[in-house]
């Protein structure tokens, strides 16, 4: 890689893919680390950073999908790539909803990989270059929920009246920020995604609707009912901070 050594942490328990992807990643400018499965996971993630976490699907013990899914509600942040061993476009999906930031179906050559792993740590470091660029704005308001712009995190009032804080990942918490200062405004997909993660992001329109549809289980009542998020059939997306209806703004 041209930029900074980027830190990989692979997942999978085959000893000769691992070995293959640590050399093939290493000669490629990577810092790579492998393990067989969650526990190690765990425990260098507790203990070091790293830049992508290539997380294997079927991994005996607890597998892929559920560590994704539990890395997420702990709050962690780090981009995650599947490898699904079958292809099968229902676990790519659920990978998606779990979290997982990318999937690749196996078998796979390792430059695809390499390849994908770029884009994963460039769309970080552009989205850190590119929130960097402008200051905090304090606190963003909707519902019982505050989204603070200076910590960057989410906060829900509870019945008591106590702040909740709600883990979100760095492209969920890009994207409700993004939403959240375009109050009332249509923006499609690509608008939205440049606005979110800067000019050179690389998102699928399937990857955008996951995680919208992760955003409204997060803030909505009712996500099958949105009111904050809403759809504009063909247009792509509005934020409504009241939940009211709003006119169609194009932004």
């Amino acid at each position: 890689m041209n930029d900074a050594l980027a830190r990989i942490l692979i997942a999978d328990d085959e000893a000769d893919l691992r070995a293959l992807l640590q050399r093939y990643l290493g000669d490629h400018g990577c810092a790579v680390r492998t393990v067989a499965g969650a526990a190690d996971v765990d425990r260098l993630l507790a203990r070091e950073r790293f830049d992508v976490l290539v997380l294997d699907v079927m991994m005996p013990g607890e597998d892929g999908l559920s560590v994704c899914r539990r890395l997420r509600a702990q709050g962690e942040t780090i981009p995650i790539l599947m490898l699904t061993a079958r292809g099968d476009p229902l676990d790519r999906i659920i990978g998606l909803e779990m979290g997982a930031d990318d999937y690749l179906p196996k078998p796979f050559e390792p430059r695809e990989l390499l390849a994908r792993i770029q884009a994963l740590v460039r769309r970080q470091r552009l989205l850190g270059a590119y929130e960097g660029a402008a200051p905090a704005q304090g606190t963003l308001t909707f519902g019982r929920y505050t989204l603070d712009l200076d910590a960057r995190r989410l906060l829900r009032l509870t019945p008591a009246g106590d702040p909740q804080d709600i883990p979100l990942t760095s492209a969920e918490y890009a994207l409700l920020r993004t939403l959240a200062q375009h109050p009332r405004r249509t923006l499609g997909r690509d608008r939205l995604m440049a606005l979110a993660r800067g000019p050179e992001h690389a998102a699928t329109d399937r990857s955008i609707d996951v995680q919208i549809m992760r955003l409204r289980k997060l803030i909505e009542a009712d996500p099958a009912r949105p009111q904050h998020i809403r759809t504009i059939w063909g247009a792509g997306y509005m934020f409504v901070p009241d939940g009211a209806d709003a006119p169609d703004t194009r932004a």
